[in-house]
């Protein structure tokens, strides 16, 4: 059953949302996040929980923290991406009208952040919990930084399963795609245009460009699709009479969870003459199984399950994790960005409600 407002604690809808404001309205761009990591160590601190803190990374644990139960992380980020050109309000004034909080952040993820951490003050006092609560309010989600969530899991022991708020209409994505970004030179030879001399290196990559375009990996997934390879940035040439010895490009790629990013990256060797250096393995693609409790206690709610397009801190988990969070995905780092107050309410009453239905179970 999913709570009514007249069961959840008093004024803590309230505090949630005045909480969101006060983010809002401070910047934290990535690697910036020091005033709004200090803002909610703050208000964790005001609501009695043992907070600690790494870099512009905040966390508490319940009250009643068990180390011979199994532990549940809930974890949202308060980091920003920079706000695009085409705003017409302010990204920092964190204004409301007619139930919509308008800002920066309000929509990725601040509604989910806010939701999360009072669902786990409802939980904090609870001794009789199957199982332990962490919140963590991490940094550098947007960039996939090394000093957010990557750099404190150590400091949270065994996490059994983690619940990471991400505006998903409150809907289980129980799968991302991964992402593997590829920096490839094609290399030719220099000539002068107007004779028949060099070897065109922008007519090389042409050819790999055209692959990557044509190319399809075999295994589709059901839940995330194929693996989508999309070349966004060139660069080549630097006088119009000169036939170029290089071109640079990048590939864009989101993996399912059939190929590892390492197995993508090595298809790529095999057919393309450009030279390829990939940024980064560690972001592949993560799936929970529909047989998970957290995924059960869902579907008991009836909540819908869905495979995600786009990339979250659920990539750098070593552990099954769900992401699911008020708001709309299709907001996220748009101009004028906002979330529904109405949202981020019933976004906590489902997060209280999931974990009172996997309590159930236990």
């Amino acid at each position: 059953m999913i709570p009514t407002h007249s069961t959840l604690q008093s004024g803590m809808v309230q505090a949630a949302l005045e909480l969101l404001q006060r983010l809002v309205a401070t910047p934290s761009y990535s690697k910036e996040e020091a005033d709004t990591a200090a803002i909610l160590e703050n208000f964790l601190q005001q609501h009695s929980a043992n907070v600690q803190r790494k870099k512009h990374n905040v966390w508490a644990r319940n009250r009643y923290f068990d180390t011979a139960k199994p532990t549940l992380l809930l974890n949202s980020h308060h980091d920003t991406v920079k706000p695009v050109p085409g705003w017409t309000r302010h990204p920092f004034q964190a204004k409301v009208e007619d139930g919509r909080l308008y800002g920066l952040g309000s929509n990725d993820a601040g509604g989910a952040l806010v939701a999360l951490i009072a669902t786990f003050l409802y939980f904090h006092e609870r001794s009789d919990l199957p199982f332990n609560l962490i919140i963590a309010a991490t940094a550098e989600e947007e960039i996939s930084g090394a000093n957010g969530i990557e750099c404190i899991l150590p400091e949270l022991g065994n996490i059994w399963a983690g619940i990471v708020g991400e505006p998903t209409q409150m809907c289980m994505a129980i799968a991302e795609k991964g992402l593997l970004v590829v920096d490839a030179e094609a290399k030719g030879r220099a000539g002068h245009a107007a004779r028949d001399e060099g070897d065109n290196a922008i007519y090389k990559a042409l050819q790999d460009i055209e692959w990557i375009k044509n190319y399809r990996f075999e295994q589709e997934s059901e839940l995330l699709g194929a693996v989508k390879m999309t070349v966004t940035q060139i660069h080549a040439g630097a006088q119009h009479n000169v036939v170029p010895d290089n071109c640079r490009f990048v590939i864009d790629i989101r993996t399912n969870e059939l190929y590892s990013n390492r197995t993508v990256f090595e298809v790529l060797k095999q057919h393309l003459y450009a030279e390829i250096k990939a940024r980064s393995f560690r972001l592949n693609s993560s799936n929970i199984s529909l047989d998970h409790p957290l995924v059960q206690a869902g579907q008991a709610l009836g909540l819908p399950y869905f495979g995600s397009p786009t990339l979250s801190d659920q990539a750098l988990m070593p552990f099954p994790s769900l992401k699911m969070g008020p708001g709309n995905s299709a907001r996220s780092h748009t101009a004028n960005e906002f979330i529904e107050l109405a949202e981020v309410e019933e976004g906590i009453k489902v997060y209280i409600a999931l974990l009172e239905t996997v309590t159930n179970q236990k």
